[in-house]
């Protein structure tokens, strides 16, 4: 798999406009959650994708200490629908964690939806409070060790 990492400022205007057709597409319009989706935290984090046939179908952001939380942290998962179930999410979040660990040499602290904690401690990550919500959606925060 290829898998491209990048600053904020060498993302093409494509892949931009895709990334947030994407993130669009699935946390506003797929989860019906009408919320700001472009939350000023992009150009300070790193972004990894993955494409398939020029498009992309994998994403997720980095985003370094003090940005969400003390930690550094990784939000905006996402694989296209029809590339779910594949096994491509559990490589994503395997790429995100190897990119968050070799930049930051910390603990990565992330808000998780609740209903994907198996999926996040599948990777390591433990729960470490109560479900809360955000944009109407519960969410957990998740803990994953050096």
């Amino acid at each position: 798999m290829n898998w491209e990492l990048s600053k904020f400022e060498e993302l093409t205007n494509q892949d931009l406009h895709d990334i947030f057709r994407l993130r669009v597409d699935i946390f506003v319009v797929e989860q019906n959650c009408p919320y700001g989706e472009i939350d000023g935290k992009d150009p300070q984090s790193l972004h990894l994708l993955y494409k398939k046939n020029g498009e992309i179908v994998a994403y997720a952001r980095i985003l370094p200490p003090g940005v969400s939380y003390d930690e550094p942290s990784i939000g905006r998962v996402i694989v296209a629908k029809q590339h779910r179930k594949t096994g491509l999410a559990h490589e994503l979040l395997a790429q995100a964690v190897k990119v968050a660990r070799a930049n930051y040499h910390q603990p990565i602290k992330i808000g998780a939806q609740a209903h994907l904690e198996k999926y996040y401690a599948r990777a390591g990550f433990v729960k470490t409070s109560a479900v809360y919500l955000e944009d109407g959606i519960p969410h957990i925060e998740m803990l994953l060790s050096c």
